[in-house]
């Protein structure tokens, strides 16, 4: 969406003069696509099936205890593994792992051959899955769900975290990030 296709603009009460649009999802969208995000694989078992999903909402919530909070929509088939798992991990991805936040983020996947063709390993406590190669890890235990609209926010307690490269290691490779509707 372009600024141009926005509602005409209409006084705020803002402290700075600022001038906004009525809120709304399309400016919400807008908005929020202007906010540079981290891009995960979220992951969950349900009746041994493995479950995935691309998430960018996602965010550290406390460190005691140390909780995560992940945002999952309700119309997603993610949604019914999360809400049953008691585990669930979260991949943070890296530059090159594009295919995967794309592979993931397709709606139209077939659910049981989804992971057939990407490396990952059983997390420690649970087996869920944890993506090969990605910049870091968290397995969690469900801490709390909330009522989000159209979403549920997920709150993880971190049980498990890896990954993470050293500073100085020449090795190190970016993470993936999402900004205005692309990856980068």
């Amino acid at each position: 969406m372009t600024s141009a296709s926005w509602p005409e603009a209409t006084p705020a009460t803002a402290p700075d003069g600022a001038y906004g649009v009525p809120g709304s999802p399309d400016a919400l969208r807008h908005v929020m696509g202007h906010f540079v995000s981290g891009v995960t694989i979220a992951t969950a078992l349900h009746h041994g099936i493995k479950h995935a999903m691309t998430a960018t909402a996602v965010c550290s919530v406390s460190l005691e205890p140390p909780l995560v909070l992940l945002c999952v929509s309700k119309s997603s088939r993610f949604h019914g593994a999360i809400m049953t798992a008691k585990c669930w991990c979260l991949s943070l991805l890296t530059v090159d792992q594009e295919g995967l936040a794309r592979h993931f983020s397709n709606r139209g996947r077939d659910l049981l051959s989804q992971f057939d063709h990407v490396q990952h390993t059983p997390s420690p406590n649970s087996g869920t899955p944890l993506i090969d190669g990605a910049l870091a890890w968290l397995e969690c235990t469900t801490y709390g769900r909330h009522d989000g609209g159209d979403h549920t926010i997920v709150v993880g307690q971190v049980a498990r975290a890896s990954g993470l490269p050293s500073d100085d290691d020449p090795n190190a490779r970016p993470p993936l990030t999402y900004y205005r509707g692309a990856y980068s």
